[in-house]
């Protein structure tokens, strides 16, 4: 008899999404800073940040779009406080894409062609 299980149940997913959330929580930019950065930098950060959205929002709908068990006392409100949290840090890093933007508008001109 096989006592260890390959499949993964619906709180062990919950829990591993939530530690794995905690860890990518902070890291913005400083606005102040972008003005120091070369036109390559804010390049790079843009693309940064637009896969961080990307990655961001993926995992909210994973979340959302999960199914907990009835039985998992809490599990739907756990549910929703990960995509709302998620949905707090896609808003932040929008907000650090749009000052990413602005910066480059600022210092880079467009090549003339």
């Amino acid at each position: 008899m096989n006592l260890v299980s390959t499949t993964v149940s619906a709180p062990a997913v919950l829990v591993a999404v939530l530690l794995a959330g905690c860890s990518s929580i902070g890291g913005t930019g400083d606005p102040a800073k972008y003005d120091s950065m070369s036109c390559t930098e804010l390049n790079s950060a843009l693309g940064s940040t637009a896969s961080a959205i990307s990655q961001t929002a993926i995992t909210r709908g994973k979340v959302a779009n999960s199914n907990v068990p009835r039985w998992l006392l809490g599990g739907s409100r756990v549910k929703t406080a990960i995509a709302n949290r998620e949905t707090a840090r896609i808003d932040r890093l929008k907000q650090q894409h749009d000052a990413l933007i602005a910066a480059r508008a600022r210092r880079c001109q467009r090549s003339a062609g």
